[in-house]
């Protein structure tokens, strides 16, 4: 049986720390940035976890399981 490929897209939009935790980028700073303030746009640029539903599905994808 061939080997199982890596979710490309997954893995470019997901990191995974050492610790398991996953991190990710929040959505909402790619266009229609002048009626955002300053403020929000700023907290868009801070990274953010993945829940930990979602976060079993991504390990999946990236083929990252722990067995």
């Amino acid at each position: 049986m061939p080997k199982m490929k890596t979710h490309r897209g997954a893995a470019k939009r997901f990191k995974i720390k050492k610790s398991g935790f996953i991190k990710r980028t929040k959505a909402g700073k790619r266009h229609i940035l002048n009626k955002k303030s300053s403020k929000r746009k700023r907290n868009l640029r801070k990274a953010t976890g993945l829940a930990a539903g979602d976060a079993k599905v991504v390990m999946k994808m990236i083929k990252m399981v722990k067995r």
